[in-house]
């Protein structure tokens, strides 16, 4: 029985010392988590990095309506990258501002004239006319088209040989028909979801207006035009480059008469682009060719050639001998100053 006890003190005493042991370890191994816990998180401290975006900045202020130049831009690295802004100066020399732009302020599409507008070359202007079925080529023509502008001008029931028909403008390019246009904005109807325009087909509402890319000395004869008659739309092939001879009929007058030339300068080239638009068209002209101008100014030059014849009280019949005859469509007055 002395045995047995011996033996269990024995073991006791041995798992005490075991366990005193293990105890020891764990004292000497429980701070090291804590160290390596304390490290990981100071590493992010000290390698932790501000991203930053390359963003087109103006080097300069940018008034409104002026083209930018390269010069008038810079790229800075800036914390944000906003909405619609450029990483590429290039991409952004020639837009025009639509409001003024400080020095520094982020250069973005919103800031910048877009739309139909860009679809539209130097010297052209865009130009909107009535549109229908008819008018339209069935409303088959696409923004894109090409097309010939026909004019046909209908005289009244009394002198209906005088109407014609005739080619007013050749070649001109569509910018929009109806609601769909070049600069890729979906027509209305739309899905707005899918973002995705209608097939023509599809067409929920008839076009109205067309919008003809025209230089800017023939927006007077597309204007007289409408508003002397009814324009038709003839679809062309792309390919077709033909275009008639200015050459082969002679130049309508302008409305209005350059100032005359100073003695001993040399001769003034014919009025072209903006100043032939200023100098404008008479309608009278356009009707008839130029003809009823020329005989106005020969009937004007007789006039004044002649003597005056006096009154029956004496007085000049033509009060200064000056005449002038103004023509209002069929109808001629003349008048006298």
């Amino acid at each position: 029985m002395i045995h047995l006890t011996k033996i269990v003190a024995a073991i006791l005493v041995l798992l005490a010392i075991a366990l005193g042991g293990y105890a020891w370890m764990l004292s000497r191994q429980a701070p090291a988590p804590e160290k390596t816990a304390t490290a990981a998180a100071a590493v992010p401290a000290k390698t932790q990095v501000v991203m930053t975006y390359a963003v087109v900045v103006a080097s300069k202020p940018l008034p409104a309506g002026q083209p930018i130049a390269a010069n008038a831009l810079r790229v800075e690295r800036l914390p944000i990258n906003p909405a619609g802004a450029f990483q590429d100066a290039s991409e952004a020399v020639g837009r025009v501002p639509v409001m003024d732009l400080g020095e520094g302020t982020p250069l973005l599409q919103g800031q910048l004239v877009s739309g139909l507008a860009l679809r539209v070359a130097e010297g052209e202007r865009a130009v909107a006319v009535k549109a229908d079925e008819i008018m339209g080529v069935g409303n088959k023509v696409q923004p894109g088209d090409f097309v010939d502008v026909f004019v046909m001008l209908k005289a009244d029931s009394k002198d209906i040989d005088r109407s014609q028909a005739r080619l007013l403008l050749a070649r001109k390019r569509v910018l929009a028909f109806g609601s769909a246009s070049v600069d890729g904005l979906p027509p209305k109807g739309a899905d707005a979801k899918a973002g995705t325009a209608q097939p023509p087909a599809q067409r929920t509402e008839a076009a109205r207006t067309a919008v003809l890319a025209v230089t800017v000395d023939e927006v007077n004869r597309l204007t007289i035009g409408e508003s002397s008659g009814r324009l038709l739309l003839a679809l062309r092939n792309p390919n077709d480059v033909a275009e008639p001879d200015p050459k082969l009929f002679a130049e309508l007058p302008t409305a209005l008469q350059p100032a005359p030339a100073k003695p001993g300068a040399p001769r003034r080239a014919p009025l072209e682009g903006l100043d032939k638009a200023q100098a404008g068209l008479a309608a009278v002209d356009f009707v008839s060719g130029g003809t009823a101008d020329s005989a106005r100014r020969a009937n004007a030059v007789a006039r004044n050639a002649a003597p005056a014849t006096p009154g029956p009280r004496g007085a000049s019949s033509a009060r200064g001998g000056t005449e002038v005859e103004v023509i209002r469509g069929e109808r001629s007055e003349t008048m006298r100053y």
